[in-house]
């Protein structure tokens, strides 16, 4: 069966959009995942198809409803049982690429997309869906930030990518940035590539890509190199590594 991804969303035009060209795009056409768009608009229950309401305890903007969200994801939920319905929220877990790969080997997901202030917070304690952020910033709806999640998974599902190594090693898979890349002119305004990616020793090359990428992800993000640090140092050979530094 292919990944089944269902997006629940006040505008399903906006799909599939970027998700339609490129790997995306033609992995859909050659059915390696499918798409479908739900309005949630169609699950209001009043005539004026009403799905949001002013903030419970005043301030500014609109809430999307809880039952009205409900509905949708019962929909969904009814239709791909065993989908994890993920809502695109600042206020959810950071995404991040082992949460794809997880999310990418099963067998789809739904997506709630909000819009204005976001979304009645019981829609979370009635339901089991999972908030999730793809950064510390605000959209004007979670519809982006959807295609976001989706294009990541797509890319790693068989078939999607040329080579199998081209999910691998890339940033955030081994907790590191990823090295830098060259490719011709060798020579480009006076700056070359370095010569020992010139030198044919795939040894030299695979340690010289280790430290660029340590040494990147120590200068651009002391967070994921911290977190890469409290990793090796917890890990078993971390330990005997340290018991040998402090051997006489």
């Amino acid at each position: 069966m292919p990944f089944a991804a269902t997006v629940l969303t006040l505008y399903p035009d906006m799909f599939p959009g970027p998700l339609g060209v490129s790997l995306a795009g033609r992995a859909l056409g050659e059915g390696l995942w499918s798409l479908e768009t739900v309005h949630i608009r169609d699950f209001a229950a009043d005539k004026h198809r009403t799905v949001d309401d002013t903030p419970a305890g005043g301030g500014a903007g609109m809430v999307l409803r809880a039952d009205v969200l409900a509905a949708a994801v019962d929909h969904a939920r009814g239709r791909s049982p065993e989908a994890p319905v993920l809502a695109m929220s600042p206020r959810g877990r950071p995404l991040t690429q082992a949460r794809v790969r997880q999310l990418a080997g099963g067998r789809g997901i739904t997506i709630l997309c909000g819009r204005f202030e976001g979304f009645d917070e019981r829609i979370f304690d009635g339901r089991d869906v999972e908030p999730v952020s793809i950064g510390d910033y605000i959209l004007s709806g979670g519809e982006l930030g959807a295609m976001v999640l989706l294009d990541a998974c797509i890319r790693l599902l068989p078939g999607v990518m040329g080579a199998a190594s081209s999910g691998i090693e890339e940033s955030f898979e081994s907790g590191l940035l990823e090295y830098p890349h060259y490719t011709r002119p060798v020579d480009w305004e006076g700056r070359t590539i370095p010569e020992v990616l010139r030198s044919g020793d795939h040894a030299k090359i695979a340690a010289w890509r280790k430290h660029q990428a340590e040494a990147d992800t120590r200068l651009r993000r002391p967070d994921l190199w911290e977190r890469h640090e409290g990793a090796r140092v917890g890990s078993p050979s971390g330990a005997r590594r340290r018991q040998q530094d402090q051997e006489p």
